[in-house]
C-alpha cells in the first residue's frame, strides 16, 4: 500500500479570479533550478519535451509525457524573465490554461519555486490541484534521483482536500 502524497496547493482569490499556488524549494541554485523547468532535456525527465523557438510572444510545442497517449499540445510563452519567472498560456478542450512558474533564491541558498495556476474560477481545481501536485512532485524525483511518482497516489485520493479549498473561498 502506497502512502498519498500530502497536497501542498493553496487556492487564493484574485481581482481576476482564483490562483492555484503550489510551492516546492530545492538545494540548488536559482540558475539549476530553472533549467530544469526550461531545458527541454530536463523537462523531458518530468513533464515533457518541447520543440522550437522559444521566446516571448512565440509558441512552442509541448508532448505531455505523462498523459494518455503523450499528446502534443501548443503553449505560448507569455514572458520569460530568466532566471525567475516563466509564464505560459494554451487552449485545448478543457479549456485556458495561463500558468506561471516564480523562482526566488533563499537566504540559507536554496530555491523557492513557486507554481501559479491562474484561472477564472474554482470549477475543476479538485482534478487540476492533484495534477499539478504530481507534476511537481515528479520535478522534485527528477532532480534528486528518487523514484516517480504514481499518479493514482494523488487522485482521487487528494480531490476532497481540493474541494474543500474551493468551499473555503
Amino acid at each position: 500500500m502506497t502512502r498519498t502524497p500530502e497536497p501542498t496547493g493553496r487556492l487564493l482569490r484574485t481581482g481576476d479570479g482564483v490562483d492555484l499556488v503550489l510551492t516546492r524549494t530545492f538545494r540548488a541554485p536559482v540558475e539549476d533550478v530553472w533549467a530544469s523547468v526550461t531545458d527541454p532535456e530536463r523537462t523531458a525527465r518530468w513533464y515533457g519535451r518541447w520543440e522550437g523557438d522559444a521566446a516571448p510572444g512565440r509558441t512552442i510545442k509541448v508532448q505531455l509525457a505523462y498523459e494518455d497517449q503523450a499528446p502534443w499540445t501548443d503553449m505560448r510563452i507569455d514572458a520569460c524573465d530568466a532566471p525567475v519567472r516563466l509564464a505560459l498560456s494554451a487552449t485545448d478542450e478543457v479549456g485556458a490554461w495561463h500558468i506561471e512558474v516564480l523562482l526566488a533564491a533563499t537566504e540559507d541558498g536554496r530555491t523557492e519555486l513557486r507554481f501559479v495556476h491562474h484561472l477564472t474560477d474554482a470549477d475543476g481545481v479538485a482534478e487540476i490541484g492533484p495534477g499539478w501536485e504530481y507534476y511537481l512532485d515528479m520535478l522534485v524525483a527528477s532532480r534528486d534521483g528518487t523514484p516517480q511518482p504514481d499518479f493514482d497516489d494523488y487522485y482521487p485520493a487528494q480531490r476532497p482536500y481540493f474541494e474543500a479549498q474551493a468551499t473555503a473561498l
